[in-house]
């Protein structure tokens, strides 16, 4: 197993060029399935997560998700991103004493939103957003700089009437507030896209797999996308299997769904080798 130091120097390397995908795995088996596929990074995903543990997205306490986040980084030899949400605080000081305590979980980056939760207000104010992003920065650094701090801005997925607009001034605020990765999930054509990059441009840009029309990985990397994210799609994928099960047998008393499983012997498989590998 790698240690925590070499794992963020790794992933800091990944961030310099190229493009690369990072899955978001919810618990322990797929955690060691997706790095058993060939993946060089995973993300945690808060939805997953929460979802797993029986809560909405946004709603897993603090100390569960330190727990979950420990968890995937323990069980993987890869470097991990915390979705940390919008740090569970509002005020700056509070974000970095979070941010510190999720740096002591072994990450090798996390994520800080600017969401509130609130449908009333669902973006924190521009000069708040940007001091939590300063404020998270912070803790990094005086836990030794070595995470990468991942600054998203919710613009497209909070229903702002100028996404793109908006986005820009928060990431270009937020790259000078000390982040090292931008994010706005839910830019999805190629000139919202376009345009972020060259805004924070030299510092790299994630996108979600959401709704691209079509683009791929090589279009996404062709427009300077350092790094694909997939949220918690994955996790969705997985729930859509049980929910239709359920509802075939509920509903027509009919199993014809698990004809589609993923063959037990095929897991059992996997995880036999990959236990034998990590002894």
């Amino acid at each position: 197993m790698p240690s925590v130091a070499a794992k963020r120097r790794l992933f800091r390397e990944m961030h310099r060029e190229g493009c690369f995908v990072l899955p978001n795995p919810w618990d322990i088996g797929s955690a060691r399935w997706l790095q058993g596929a060939g993946f060089k990074a995973l993300a945690t995903t808060s939805a997953g997560a929460a979802w797993a543990l029986g809560y909405p997205d946004g709603g897993l306490p603090l100390d569960a998700m330190l727990s979950h986040i420990r968890t995937i980084v323990e069980v993987t030899d890869l470097p991990v991103n915390a979705d940390f949400l919008n740090g569970f605080a509002r005020e700056p000081q509070r974000v970095a004493e979070n941010v510190r305590r999720c740096i002591e979980t072994g990450v090798a980056a996390l994520s800080i939103e600017d969401s509130t939760g609130d449908r009333r207000e669902p973006l924190y104010r521009f000069d708040l957003a940007v001091a939590r992003i300063r404020a998270a920065r912070a803790a990094i650094d005086a836990a030794g700089g070595e995470a990468l701090l991942v600054a998203r801005s919710e613009c497209y997925l909070t229903g702002h009437p100028e996404p793109r607009k908006e986005a820009l001034r928060r990431l270009t605020a937020f790259a000078e507030a000390g982040a090292d990765c931008l994010y706005a999930p839910g830019a999805a054509t190629r000139e919202d896209i376009a345009a972020i990059v060259m805004a924070v441009a030299p510092k790299p840009v994630n996108v979600l797999a959401r709704k691209l029309n079509g683009l791929t990985v090589n279009d996404l990397a062709g427009l300077g996308v350092r790094r694909i994210s997939v949220g918690g799609a994955m996790a969705r994928m997985a729930w859509a299997g049980l929910i239709r099960s359920a509802r075939e047998i509920l509903d027509e008393g009919r199993f014809d769904a698990f004809e589609q499983a993923t063959p037990g012997s095929d897991l059992d498989g996997f995880f036999a080798a990959d236990r034998e590998a990590r002894s």
